[in-house]
């Protein structure tokens, strides 16, 4: 899988930004120090030449080989620029060094950050996993290093509270991370301390740690809530050490702990900032959103709450349909439209979902490529797929994928109690049933249906418009 089939604007790098994109600085042309970061605090220091016109497939090379990665595993990482602003994964034809030059001109166009925040913010090159890469390869990675990069990543995206999950999830994540760090010949009073001393939150992800009381809990329900979590990740750990009577080595733990996290439908997953709008609730509750995360992969696309650090809704490809629309009046919003099937008072109805996002055109465009992209890696993964579903759905999510195209109705999604469960009753969606009449309240307009059935379309199908809009 090459990084230049990414589905991001083709003009990302191409705009002449009105700064100009392209040093003629003649120190340029000398040797540079390049900063590559990685996740858990290390980086890989480079000395490149013509740093302006290196391409990420150049750069690539001497990170692989810096960071001794069999060629084999290529394309298991790619390059991505970061800030707290803007995550963006780079093609191999890319010029990080141009990217970084036009980084305002893309703030401006893809995010809501005001121009204090544009001006001060500034990216930062790292090399981490490649969305693209199927998880089926990655579970076949035996490499040590390979294997401690994703471990890194995984465990930070955990601690970040990015991939939420369930407590016998964080509780069996953070004791292998103590187990990786610490070994697994600590006692119980030297697993304590050792925890007390790096703290909670390394370890556990940080929502969990703080606690629902926050800055507000007293100091004896702090302590009562850390002593609790501690005793948690001594139980875990315990059986980690004793298990089988043989001390596991590092690669099984780093094996164990991307194991589990593959257990999470969004393990992967590029993120995208949105709102979505919040149930109306009176009068005066109307009007008002939620800030959500928007996770994309091979796999399908997830909405998870932002705050609450759970899934709002995760469809795969073959249970959605899809688009986005640009503002058409000033003071409308950037829409990535979601429609799926769910159910009224017992009726059967067409969901939709807004999320109101500035990147809703590169999410678009990242769900066209996934689902282009889905039918090269299905062979190893479906059996993954299957064994993701059999964990964490029930057995009434989980009917046969062949009723779920486009041709027919597409299961219904239930509440769960879990975290990395669909909560549908907490969305506010514009429903409608198969006739399509509301379909007239939504922007912008069309001249026919928003969502036209076709009973001899594929099985995974765009959402088909009569006016021309660029999908990405």
């Amino acid at each position: 899988m090459e990084g230049d089939d990414c589905s991001f604007p083709p003009d990302l790098s191409d705009n002449h930004s009105q700064r100009g994109s392209v040093a003629s600085s003649a120190t340029l042309s000398r040797a540079q120090d390049v900063l590559v970061y990685l996740f858990g605090e290390s980086a890989v220091h480079l000395s490149l030449e013509g740093l302006s016109s290196v391409t990420v497939q150049e750069l690539g090379h001497s990170v692989r080989e810096a960071l001794q990665i069999p060629e084999t595993l290529q394309d298991a990482f790619s390059f991505w620029l970061c800030s707290p602003l803007l995550e963006l994964q780079l093609k191999a034809r890319h010029q990080p060094y141009k990217l970084c030059r036009q980084w305002q001109d893309l703030l401006y166009r893809f995010t809501d950050a005001s121009e204090e925040d544009i001006l001060q913010d500034e990216p930062y090159l790292q090399f981490r996993r490649n969305v693209f890469y199927p998880k089926a390869k990655e579970l076949q990675v035996d490499d040590e290093g390979v294997l401690r990069l994703l471990y890194e990543e995984a465990r930070s995206n955990i601690l970040s509270g990015r991939y939420p999950c369930d407590p016998e999830h964080w509780t069996g994540l953070g004791a292998l991370s103590v187990a990786l760090e610490e070994g697994t010949s600590l006692d119980n009073q030297q697993v304590t301390a050792t925890i007390r001393e790096k703290k909670l939150s390394s370890f556990l992800p940080a929502h969990i740690v703080v606690g629902s009381g926050g800055f507000f809990s007293t100091l004896r329900g702090k302590s009562s809530r850390q002593a609790e979590l501690e005793q948690k990740l001594l139980d875990e750990y315990r059986k980690i050490s004793s298990s089988a009577g043989n001390p596991p080595e590092a690669r099984q733990l780093l094996h164990q702990y991307l194991n589990m996290c593959h257990m999470l439908p969004f393990y992967g997953c590029a993120f995208f900032f949105g709102e979505i709008d919040k149930p109306a609730q009176g009068l005066l509750q109307r009007g008002k959103r939620k800030a959500v995360n928007i996770g994309i992969c091979l796999d399908g696309v997830y909405v998870i709450d932002a705050k609450e650090k759970h899934v709002l809704l995760g469809l795969r490809f073959n249970e959605l349909s899809w688009d986005h629309s640009n503002p058409e009046e000033e003071g409308d919003s950037h829409i990535l439209w979601l429609e799926f099937d769910g159910e009224e008072d017992g009726t059967p109805v067409n969901k939709l979902l807004k999320i109101y996002s500035k990147q809703a055109q590169l999410m678009s465009g990242f769900i066209e490529f996934c689902v282009e992209l889905k039918p090269a890696s299905e062979g190893g993964a479906a059996a993954e797929a299957d064994g993701e579903a059999s964990v964490l759905q029930q057995p009434a999510e989980r009917e046969g994928g062949a009723k779920n195209g486009r041709g027919g109705r597409r299961r219904m999604l239930q509440r769960q109690g879990s975290v990395v469960c669909s909560r549908v009753h907490s969305l506010n969606t514009i429903s409608y049933v198969d006739t399509g009449k509301e379909i007239k309240r939504l922007k912008p307009k069309r001249a026919v249906s928003f969502f036209t059935r076709q009973t001899s379309a594929p099985a995974y199908s765009a959402v088909q418009v009569t006016d021309s809009q660029e999908q990405g």
